[in-house]
């Protein structure tokens, strides 16, 4: 172990490029100024960009005990997503985000009630975030429990919200099962396309912020096999 830890000191040493490149990263919290520059499009680029950090494993390093100490005294994010609740899909994570950079609501399904679109409300008219994203995962378990018709206590009111994403592709000529792999992932796809629509719907301040250009309302799917988003734009 030792001569390892001293052949990769003189590596680093006589190497001052390597030193650079894997030295870390800390981002801060971002302040109030720096939020209120950033315009709706820039937010999804840097996601992008930093779903593709995730991806090729160059995530930034982070000093967590710097930055909740920063955010303690205010939050500014840049976005809030609608995930599912699935442990698989580590929202942060995959958008390389840290703390007090987005705002997250999870529930099984990924999909809206009056509870997280006041949330959404808060995030963006009240605390500035910039862009609404609503993100489905492929393989999704709540998926396939509504396409079975699940029932289990409050689990069968919950997949009620589901149901018409399952419903819409009626006209589907394939195996209508949580066991076909296809249909899962066009019902997934369909509940965010319809959860987009609905928060739009159901939510006047939304809508009107979109209208103007201060926020976007966008969409997209997780494969957690590779760990690539694909954003519904």
């Amino acid at each position: 172990m030792w001569k390892y830890s001293i052949l990769m000191a003189i590596v680093l040493a006589t190497t001052p490029s390597l030193a650079q490149d894997t030295a870390p990263l800390v981002n801060r919290v971002l302040t109030a100024e720096e939020q209120a520059a950033l315009t709706p499009d820039e937010v999804l680029r840097m996601l992008r960009e930093g779903n593709q950090r995730f991806v090729s494993g160059t995530v930034t390093s982070r000093d967590h005990s710097a930055q909740v100490r920063h955010a303690a005294e205010g939050q500014f994010p840049k976005a809030v997503i609608l995930s599912c609740v699935d442990s698989r899909v580590p929202v942060e994570d995959v958008f390389d985000r840290g703390i007090g950079d987005v705002f997250v609501a999870r529930i099984a399904g990924n999909f809206e009630n009056t509870d997280i679109l006041g949330s959404m409300e808060f995030a963006t008219k009240v605390s500035g975030a910039k862009v609404v994203l609503v993100m489905g995962h492929k393989d999704c378990g709540a998926v396939k429990a509504a396409i079975d018709g699940a029932e289990l206590g409050n689990i069968t009111e919950m997949l009620t919200n589901i149901q018409p994403a399952v419903d819409s592709l009626s006209g589907y000529d394939g195996d209508k099962t949580g066991s076909n792999s296809e249909f899962v992932q066009m019902v997934t796809k369909k509940n965010v396309q319809l959860t987009m629509a609905d928060i739009r719907e159901r939510s006047p301040i939304l809508k009107e912020m979109e209208a103007k250009g201060k926020i976007r309302v966008v969409g997209a799917l997780y494969d957690m096999k590779t760990g690539k988003i694909e954003f519904l734009d």
